[in-house]
């Protein structure tokens, strides 16, 4: 029998305010809280640092390797001796913003930057319109990073929508992928669970949605419900509106015997490799 390869994941959900500087530091508090429930593997929520406002994001943005929140999440992933996936803050890198998730080791290290590859622009029922274009760039291709825990691929929000991203970041290995997003009160009840279920059991990867806590206040009202799926598509752990640290126990043992099961990714690994060039 192979030797289980198990650990304990969290996610924080917590409410964002206009304050960069108690952002990070309720992220601390969040991030300490999941250590102390065992958590090998702690998710943070998309633009955790800011009101969810393109305006605002080129006030808030920061660059690597300097910016407060990346020094936050630097000392936290080593004082804590965890995997840290840092939500997404604005990035700035010369005249351009991006939507950036950074990845630390337990030592620290940057494992990994992930910038969302597709922007959020939409004109939605009842007439809320967003436009991540007017201020952010796209990022280009797939992340996916070998951790001694397992194989993690990282997505942003709206990336969850194009399941080619998923599909090459399984095909590269992926067992886990985490995704940073904050829906709103139209498209969370909708499509939330259901996207993160539906890539779930497309690519036979766990998937871990990572919501701000709702704060109804808010010029954008996020819709939390953090959320982790099996590879079945089964989900192991939900939060509410609030603010919470979810906890799961992942067990990549699953994904083998799903994978071996049902045997998918070799036929799309196959179908993706026999694609004619564009």
């Amino acid at each position: 029998m192979p030797a289980r390869r198990a650990f304990r994941l969290a996610v924080c959900q917590f409410q964002v305010s206009p304050s960069k500087e108690a952002n990070l530091a309720r992220a601390r508090e969040f991030i300490r809280r999941a250590a102390a429930e065992g958590a090998r593997l702690v998710v943070l929520p998309e633009m955790f640092v800011c009101p969810y406002v393109a305006e605002l994001f080129p006030r808030y943005a920061e660059s690597f390797p300097d910016g407060e929140a990346l020094r936050m999440l630097r000392e936290a992933a080593r004082e804590e001796e965890l995997f840290l996936v840092g939500g997404s803050i604005p990035e700035r890198e010369g005249e351009k913003l991006y939507n950036s998730s950074f990845v630390f080791d337990p030592g620290g290290n940057l494992l990994a930057r992930h910038r969302k590859v597709h922007l959020f622009d939409v004109d939605l029922p009842g007439g809320l319109s967003f436009r991540e274009s007017a201020t952010l760039s796209p990022g280009a291709g797939a992340t996916v990073i070998n951790t001694p825990l397992g194989t993690i691929g990282v997505a942003v929000c709206f990336d969850i929508r194009f399941p080619a991203l998923f599909s090459e970041m399984a095909c590269k290995g992926a067992e886990i992928v985490v995704i940073p997003g904050a829906f709103n009160l139209i498209t969370g009840p909708a499509h939330w669970e259901l996207l993160l279920r539906a890539r779930a059991v497309d690519h036979q990867v766990y998937t871990v949605g990572a919501a701000p806590a709702r704060d109804s206040r808010a010029a954008y009202v996020a819709f939390g419900h953090s959320m982790v799926v099996n590879p079945w598509a089964e989900v192991i752990a939900r939060a509410g509106p609030e603010e919470a640290v979810l906890t799961a126990e992942i067990d990549l043992n699953h994904v083998t015997r799903v994978r071996r099961e049902l045997p998918l990714l070799n036929t799309e690994a196959r179908s993706m490799n026999q694609r004619p060039e564009l």
